[in-house]
Parts: structure tokens; sequence; C-alpha cells
């Protein structure tokens, strides 16, 4: 009830805003004129007109937008035109602009006014770029405005000092997939076997829209993605539990006037069933958008280990298990929303996402138990099924006010996230001698569980530029993340059920208050930005049948202040025009989640358990990174050298269980030589590395390669047990797009994509992680009008090479293993962009643009 009050409260002050600066918008009037060249990009274009003595604004003013003719000085050409609204108001949409143009106004009364226009389109902003020209101020004399320099075409990939843009339209590898296909093509990042993701060896944030969100990657269709953008080291402006990087993943929202969309169908192998409906409607003050998605796969996947039990470093036996185990995953979606523009300058969006999962598993496990001669003492089987579904919901709220002054912002939202889920599971667990006897009874398990959660995040930032080198921004975050989980286990001895110690009922309340400031100016050649952001977080869980607490506050007290402190401090220096140098600091922490705090006791794998430890503590990062972007007509470089320094880290930690927990699971089918994988705090691992990435056209082939080089030390002591561990690893990926031009019309402008990557083996507390590599391939073929339509044919995972491996070596078990979640896979998909600029839901009306056609997204 509090998450509602609280959101109410703000919704009431977003749409007194909205009252405050709303004003009457006509619609738009464009002059009709020839078609423009195509490499025009599409932009909005907007002001308003005041009175140079009154600053009011001034209705009717005439507002022309001038092409040049270098071809016949003086006999430019009119591309747009139209009058000001009554509050002076004027704005061009979906407005096709050329690289440097002239903005006329002219009105009875007042001088004429021309401004020049160069358009400044930065890395990520080709798409929906707006700008705005503030307020134009008429008078006797007129003063001509500079600008700089607009890009010409979008990109596979967009490198910029703070950050990586990834646009998803070029990743033909992920069409028809997920967010987790997308990742795989992004040199920054690496994706394990069962979908986790990781930045530089490290887990970072996921953000939707720049939001916390309840959703997996895996949850969200490449479909509905317009880009993805990375941020190594982030300043006091972000989360400072990013302690990882963030990863924020921006959904489409098409903006483009009429009546523009997409759908899109497809099958596969194995399993694989893909469709995606997306329309965008705009319409005078009014933006609509909805999308709709449904994906399937399947597959068998195969598990392996292979272990030596071991009494103070002396081998005693041996254990052999493989796994078989077939997938279903069913996810469907629904997104929908509307922007208004009550003015130029006050845009209020409202949008709501649906997310449905329903899962399906069943694996074979087979188990040797081998003596120390490797002769088999005794066999198993365990067959387990289970079924899995989810259904959660977003809700976003924004309100974005543009003050005169260029660059100067106000953005306020409220998100809120709910979901419900539930699962369960059948175990059984059939143990034999090698003849074939009975060794022991069955071990029959039975587990059902079921949970909920909902989040609530208001954000409000503001944005000032005080001079051309000078810039305030600050900002104030609460999130309230509220999770109830109860899992129920039986063992079945003798047709009757009997509750195991398995079962657990767990509540928890995580919040966190956070404000920032950062200020961004320049001394001499050097750009700055000083920033800090102040965090208060409390984590508060509670086993509910045994009023067991857990959990955590940060800070304690004023003495432990700087535990919410989180500086940040980046320096930058332009060496020209297209080179640049960038040194930077950030402090962050990384809290445990419910899962590393949660004490219940995972028994999906009887032989590698896996529990959470309410003690651990959070962990705090230290990062340092030096960059040098080079930005050429042909591509683009990057360098970067890295220190990160985490103190307390996160860690895994394994070890053979305890003869108590072994009693304590007792009729769950447990071996005594099963392995507990919990957490631990390390005193701390130290990472040192560098990257380079490249950008290179040749041509019609695009050629992106990647290499990451990191050394890492990790020192952990638990008890007497000395876990340090050092060592070097490297990872490298290549990603080559390629046209194909050819006088065979079915061949002429077919796409290929290719995509390889290796990661090497590295280094963790007790052993390494082995190394994984995978080839992806795609190919795509446009026809029909304006290449309306095309299909694409993609194969995941080419040799079905991608899994994920560890050893562990301790005093008392040696294990080789590998497990994989997703297997080799084949999609072909069809899609079809319509769009009629000129489509109106009320009827005729006056048009708001001189041409119509396709939309791009």
């Amino acid at each position: 009830m509090n998450l509602m009050k609280q959101g109410s409260l703000l919704l009431m002050m977003l749409v007194s805003c909205i009252f405050v600066f709303a004003q009457e918008h006509p619609e738009d009037i464009i002059i009709d004129h020839d078609d423009p060249p195509a490499q025009y990009l599409p932009a909005r274009l907007y002001g308003k007109v005041v009175d140079g003595k009154t600053k009011k604004g001034v209705e009717a003013v005439s507002v022309q937008v001038i092409i040049s003719n270098p071809a016949s000085p003086g006999a430019d050409s009119v591309l747009a035109g139209m009058l000001t609204k009554p509050n002076g108001d004027f704005s061009f949409t979906n407005l096709p602009l050329p690289d440097y143009f002239a903005v006329r106004f002219t009105a009875v009364g007042f001088g004429e006014f021309i401004e020049q226009v160069v358009l400044d389109r930065k890395p990520g902003q080709e798409a929906n770029f707006q700008k705005d020209l503030g307020n134009i101020e008429l008078g006797s004399d007129a003063d001509l405005l500079g600008a700089v320099t607009v890009v010409a075409q979008r990109p596979t990939m967009q490198m910029g000092i703070d950050r990586q843009i990834y646009n998803v339209d070029k990743t033909l590898t992920a069409t028809g997939g997920s967010a987790v296909d997308i990742m795989r093509s992004i040199p920054s990042v690496t994706v394990d076997a069962e979908g986790n993701v990781e930045l530089r060896n490290s887990s970072p944030t996921i953000f939707v829209d720049g939001r916390p969100t309840v959703l997996t990657l895996d949850q969200i269709p490449s479909e509905d993605i317009e880009k993805i953008e990375l941020i190594t080291n982030p300043s006091a402006k972000f989360d400072a539990a990013s302690s990882g990087g963030i990863i924020n993943v921006v959904l489409k929202k098409n903006r483009r006037l009429g009546l523009n969309g997409r759908v899109s169908a497809g099958a596969g192998i194995p399993e694989v069933l893909h469709s995606n409906l997306s329309l965008n409607l705009r319409q005078g003050k009014f933006n609509f958008f909805a999308s709709g998605n449904y994906n399937q796969s399947g597959g068998v996947a195969k598990t392996e280990a292979f272990r030596q039990n071991k009494v103070n470093g002396v081998r005693q036996d041996y254990f052999n298990q493989v796994s078989e185990t077939e997938r279903s995953r069913k996810f469907t979606s629904a997104r929908f929303g509307v922007d208004f523009f009550a003015d130029n300058r006050n845009i209020l969006s409202l949008s709501q996402h649906f997310v449905k999962g329903r899962f399906k598993s069943g694996e074979e496990q087979k188990q040797d138990y081998l003596d120390v001669q490797k002769t088999l003492l005794r066999y198993g089987n365990r067959i387990t099924d289970g079924f899995g579904q989810f259904d959660r919901s977003n809700t976003r709220l924004n309100y974005t006010h543009k003050f005169p002054k260029s660059g100067q912002e106000l953005n306020a939202d409220v998100s809120y996230n709910k979901g419900k889920g539930k699962n369960g599971s059948s175990i059984d667990n059939y143990l034999y001698y090698p003849d074939g006897s009975a060794y022991a009874d069955p071990n029959l398990v039975r587990r059902d569980g079921h949970n909920s959660n909902d989040q609530l995040t208001m954000q409000i930032d503001y944005e000032n530029p005080i001079s051309e080198h000078s810039k305030i921004e600050m900002g104030l975050r609460g999130f309230i993340n509220n999770n109830a989980s109860v899992l129920d286990a039986f063992s079945l001895v003798n047709g009757s059920q009997v509750k195991l110690p398995l079962s657990s009922n767990v509540r928890y309340k995580e919040s966190i208050y956070a404000g920032y400031i950062t200020y961004t100016g320049k001394v001499k050649e050097i750009r700055y930005q000083a920033g800090l952001r102040s965090e208060f977080s409390n984590f508060d869980g509670t086993l509910v049948d045994s009023a067991r607490s857990f959990g955590y506050k940060l800070p304690l007290d004023l003495g432990s202040i700087f535990d919410g402190l989180f500086p940040s401090l980046y320096l930058s220096k332009s060496i020209n025009e297209s080179q640049e140098l960038q040194l930077n600091f950030s402090r962050r922490v990384r809290r445990p989640n419910f899962w590393q705090l949660n004490p219940f006791i995972d028994i999906n794998d009887p032989m590698n358990l896996s529990q959470g430890k309410p003690g651990i503590e959070p962990e705090y990062t230290n990062s340092f990174e030096f960059n040098y972007n080079n930005r050429y007509t042909d591509g683009n470089f990057l360098a970067s050298v890295y220190f990160r320094n985490n103190q307390g880290d996160i860690t895994n930690y394994s070890d053979t269980i305890s003869e108590s927990v072994y009693k304590e699971l007792n009729n769950a089918g447990v071996d005594p030589n099963a392995i507990l994988n919990t957490y631990i705090n390390a005193q701390y691992t130290n990472r040192m590395g560098s990257e380079f990435i490249l950008q290179q056209k040749l041509g019609k082939l695009e050629l992106i390669p990647s290499l990451n080089l990191q050394y890492r030390k990790v020192k952990a002591v638990v008890g007497d047990l000395d876990l340090n561990n050092e060592g070097f690893n490297w990872r490298s990926k290549l990603t080559a797009n390629y046209k194909l031009e050819s006088p065979l019309g079915a061949l002429n402008g077919m796409n290929f994509q290719a995509r390889g990557e290796y990661s090497s083996p590295r280094v963790i507390p007790q052993g390494k992680i082995k190394s994984q590599y995978e080839v992806d391939l795609a190919i795509r073929k446009e026809f029909l009008k304006k290449n309306a339509a095309s299909v694409t044919l993609s194969v995941d995972d080419l040799f079905n090479t991608d899994r994920f491996g560890q050893i562990y070596d301790t005093e008392t078990f040696y294990q080789d293993s590998y497990r994989r979640w997703n297997v080799r896979s084949f999609r072909l998909i069809f899609s079809y962009r319509f769009g009629d600029s000129d489509f109106s839901l009320f009827g005729n009306r006056q048009k708001e643009d001189g041409h119509s056609g396709l939309s791009e997204g």
C-alpha cells in the first residue's frame, strides 16, 4: 500500500506540471516539396519565436527551412515551412534534413532573421533525432548562431569515451531471438552457457530504458530493442550498485508521423517458433505505440561431471555423472503506451509492459560410483520433471520539460514492476548394485513453490548548462523492492509425505534512497566532470517459519558514513577533432542479492548443491580507466587500460557437505560426498587489463575485432584454508558484416554476418573456468519496394561448442565438469515493414509532412 501511495503522490506532481506548462499546439503545416535526397536523415526541428523586447511569444511568424543549391548560388529552395502557433511555438516533425541548412523567420513588424544550422548527431542519436533551436528573438538586428556537424548514417557500433552503443538492427544473428542473442555480438560482453552476462569478467547491472527491471535478458525479444548501451565505469549519476558496469537495453519507440509498423514470423529447430507485431501511430499531439511478441525454443542439453573424492589430498574413489535435459521455454509479451506532446517543451509518456513465461523440463541423469581402482561399486538413475511459470508487468510514467536554454532539461518518472510465479518438480532417485539389484530404497522428492514481488522506482533528474564549457546535473532516486517466496519440499516414504528441511518461507524488503550531483567544467584544454553520490540502503530478510532474520544496512551509522558515499572523477582531453584521451575513477558497491543471502539449499543436482550465506557482506569496488578513442573516416578505434580493486569480493566457495548437513537432507536423494556451493567474502580481487576494439570498413565489408587481456589476482582465506589464486586470461571476438553486390538480382543486396568468440581459461579461488568458444552465422535478403520485406536465416552456435566448464581442485575433491543451457539452433524469419505518414484516425487532416513512405524502425 505504501508503494502505491508514494507512486500516486508523484503522479499527481507530474500531472500538475503538465497543466502548468501545457499550451495549445495546432497541427503543423509543411509546404509540399520534391522528394529529398536519400542521404538526408529525418529529424525533429523545433523552437519558439518571441518578441526581442517583451519576450512574449509571437503568433503567425513565417518559419522556412532553406536548402542552398551549390550549383546555382542564390537559387535556394524551401524544404518546408509553417506559421508559429499563438504561443510562438513551431515544430517540424519527421523532416529529412541535409548536413547544413538555414531557417528563415519573417513577420509583419519585425526584421527578417536567418539562423544557420548544422546538426550535431552524437553516437546513438541518429534515429528520432531532435534539435531545439531555443527561443528565437525577433528584433531589428539578427545574430547568426553557430552549430556543429551531422552524422550521415548509423553504423553497427558507435564508440565514445564514456560508453559504447550497439544498434540492434545490424545484428542479423539475433533476428527472432532475445536480448541474450544480441549480447553475444557485443565486444566487451560474454554470455555463459546459462545466459548469464558478464562485462569484462564482472557481473553488470541490467537496466531497461535506464531503470531497474524484473525481466531477465532472455525474456526481452530482440525485435523490441533499438540499441544497447554499455557503460564500463559509470559516474556518480548512475546507481552505486553498478560496480560491474551498466548494460542499458533501450526499447524501440517510433515517433514518425502517421501509421508505421513491422510484422515478423518464423520457425526453426529445435522447436523454435517466433512472431512479432509492432505498431506506431503519430497523430497531432499524441504518439501511440504497441507491440506483441511470442518466442518458443527447446532442445536437449548435455551436462557431465567427473569427480575424484579425496581425504587429506589423497584420492579415495571416483564419481561420474552424465545428464541430458530436455527443455521447453515459451515467452509471450505485450507492450503499449502513449506520448503526449503538450507543446514543444513538455512531453508526458505512459507505457505498460506485460510478459508471461512458461517452462517445462525433463532430465535423466546417469550416476556411476567407482572405487580407487575405478571398479564400479554401484550406479544410479535420477529422473527429474519440472515446470515453472511467471507473469510480470511494468508500468512507467515519464515527464520531460525542455527549457528555452539549449540543454537545460528536467526529467521525472515513476516505474512500477510487479510479478508472480510458481514452480514445481518431482525427483526420483534409484540406486543399484552392478548386478542390477536395488542398492537402497528409492528416494522420491516432490517440490512446489510460489513467489511474488513488486518494485517501485521514483526518480527526478535536472540538467543545466551554466556556460559553454560548464554544466551541473543533479537528481534524486528511491527504490523499494518487496519479495515473498515459499517452497515446500516433501519426501515420499511408504506412500506418505514427510516435509523436508529444504522447505522455506522467505520474505524480504530492499530499499535504496539516493541523491547525486555532478559538475562538468573545463580548465584550459582539460575537460572534467566531478561527482558525488550518496545512497542509503537496507535489506531486511526473514525466514518466516523460524523467525530468523538476515540482511544488511549501509551505512550503519554516522561513523561509517563513507560506506554510503560514492565519488567519481572524469578527465578528458581532445588531441584533435578525431582523437580523445580520458582518465576516470569511480567508487561503487556490490550488495549481495537474495540468492546469495538465502540459506535455502537447492538439490536439483544431488552431487552439486547450492546455498546462500546470510552473513555475506557487500563488496566495494575502486575502478580506474584510461581510454584512447580515435574516430576516422572508415572506422573507429578504442583502446582501454583498466584496474579494478574489489574489496570483500563476493565469490563462490565449494566444499564437501558436512555430516550435519547430510543428516538434515536425509531422504532427499543427496549423496554423502555431494559438493555444497556457497559464497564467501574474499579479502580482495584485483583485475588489471586492457581492451582493444576496432570498427573498420573495407568497401562493403565491415569488421569489428576486439581483444581483452586481463590478469586476475584473488586473495581469499577461509579458516585455515588458503584459497589465493592468480592468473592471466584473454578473450577475443570478431564480427564481420558484408553486403553483396551482384549482377544476379536474387543475390544483389544480400547481407551476411559472421561472429566468432573465444574465451581462455581464467582463475577462480579453488580452480579455474575452462575455455569457451562458439561461431554464429546469418544471411538476410531484402526485397520488395524500398526493401520493405526481408528473410533472415541464422545459425546459433554453428559447431555446437558453447558450454560452460569448471575445474575445482581442493584438499577434499577434484572435479572437472561442464554444463549447457542452449544448443545449436536454426531460425528462418520473415519480416515486413509498412507505413503511411498520411494515415489519420480522425479522418482528413492537414498534411503534416511533405512525404510519406516506410518506417525506418
